[in-house]
């Protein structure tokens, strides 16, 4: 390819911020040469502007034979490597569809489809079904060899919900304490799905139109073997706003799982297990949970025992 005819490729001031908070202002300058290396080698244009995710870089490009695709770089680590290894699994099922990866640098070339058309735009409860029914059909798929486990995730889980209870105000131990329990006992059975555990209504895109490939598509997989039900958290706790808009955002939240569980076919005990072992792993990130139990946690929490 005539480098001096391809468009340069374009880092957002937003991508680099995030990259550089995460990974060192020295990926943030590389990304440009790594994605004008992988537009060259794969014999790519440049087709629009750059997008961007919380930390990859996304650039619309035509391929040689004329057809649209998107270049992804990102950081690789563990909850990003696994992705192309899914998207192959899944091989455009419900998924948005791999067409190459470059494992050095960890590109991957996908299919095209709407970013105008997220599923965060669509009503509350025909997303969820949505959400449901792309959770039946992803973990449909036995978790790949070379992916990381539940079950070895659990247990940090929970060792690590045990050792953050002393911090904690004492009338939120308790909570803690049951928490890292139930993650205790899953762990030792923690399934064998493959799972895109980062569910949420924004990962979840239109495909172009006239392409006869369904309605949605997951994008976005950081991908785990495991049980179903640790799918299910993002779709009951994003668009909270809705929830609390209802007056009664326990009962909202409790019939965001029923629908959930319905549609996607899960077991609901065991889908309530994992969901609380998920609302332990958010706390164990979240600064302002250093004391407290966050309410929308707390909530959920609650929601979940009708």
């Amino acid at each position: 390819m005539d480098n001096d005819s391809v468009r340069p490729v374009s880092v957002p001031d937003a991508l680099v911020e995030t990259v550089t908070s995460f990974f060192g202002p020295e990926w943030a300058r590389r990304l440009p040469a790594l994605a004008m290396e992988r537009i060259d080698g794969w014999g790519l244009t440049v087709a629009g502007e750059s997008m961007h995710g919380a930390v990859a870089l996304v650039v619309p490009v035509r391929r040689a034979d004329g057809t649209s695709a998107v270049l992804k770089i990102q950081p690789q680590d563990p909850e990003t490597e696994g992705e192309p290894l899914a998207l192959r699994a899944w091989n455009g099922a419900g998924a948005v569809r791999l067409f190459d990866h470059d494992p050095r640098t960890g590109a991957m070339l996908l299919e095209t489809l709407d970013a105008g058309r997220r599923l965060d735009d669509e009503p509350l409860e025909p997303a969820l079904e949505v959400i449901g029914s792309l959770v039946a059909r992803l973990t449909a798929h036995p978790g790949p060899e070379g992916l990381r486990g539940l079950g070895p995730l659990t247990r940090d889980i929970a060792v690590r919900g045990r050792a953050g209870v002393a911090r904690m105000a004492e009338s939120w131990r308790p909570v803690l304490e049951r928490w890292a329990a139930i993650a205790d006992e899953l762990s030792a059975d923690p399934g064998d799905r493959l799972l895109h555990w980062d569910l949420h209504y924004e990962n979840v895109l239109a495909p172009l139109e006239g392409t006869d490939r369904g309605d949605w598509l997951a994008i976005d997989p950081k991908p785990l073997v495991g049980d179903p039900g640790f799918e299910l958290l993002p779709a009951l706790r994003n668009r909270w706003a809705e929830a609390e808009e209802t007056g009664d955002p326990v009962r909202a939240t409790r019939r965001r799982f029923d629908l959930l569980t319905e549609v996607a076919g899960l077991d609901r005990e065991r889908a309530r297990a994992w969901t609380r072992v998920r609302l332990l792993q958010d706390c164990l990130w979240m600064q302002d949970a250093r004391h407290r139990v966050p309410r929308v946690h707390a909530l959920i929490d609650r929601a979940l025992n009708g």
